[in-house]
């Protein structure tokens, strides 16, 4: 894979990883909210934060995939 900016599976990567970058946001923020209220579910706690944790190692992995030469 060449690494030029223009490279159509490069942008496609870039646009995934700010993809997954958001979900991992608004997860960060539901997870908060959810915390903070004294009746919350805690096994849907839980999953947010198992799934906030795929999102991370999915974005880190595509990074690598992207920058191979920088250490993510």
């Amino acid at each position: 894979m060449t690494n030029t900016i223009g490279d159509p599976e490069r942008v496609a990567l870039q646009q995934r990883v700010v993809e997954l970058t958001v979900e991992h946001r608004d997860l960060d923020a539901v997870i908060h909210r959810l915390a903070a209220d004294p009746t919350h579910d805690q096994l849907q706690l839980v999953r947010l934060k198992r799934r906030k944790l795929l999102l991370k190692d999915q974005i880190a992995r595509l990074e690598r995939e992207i920058d191979p030469d920088v250490l993510a």
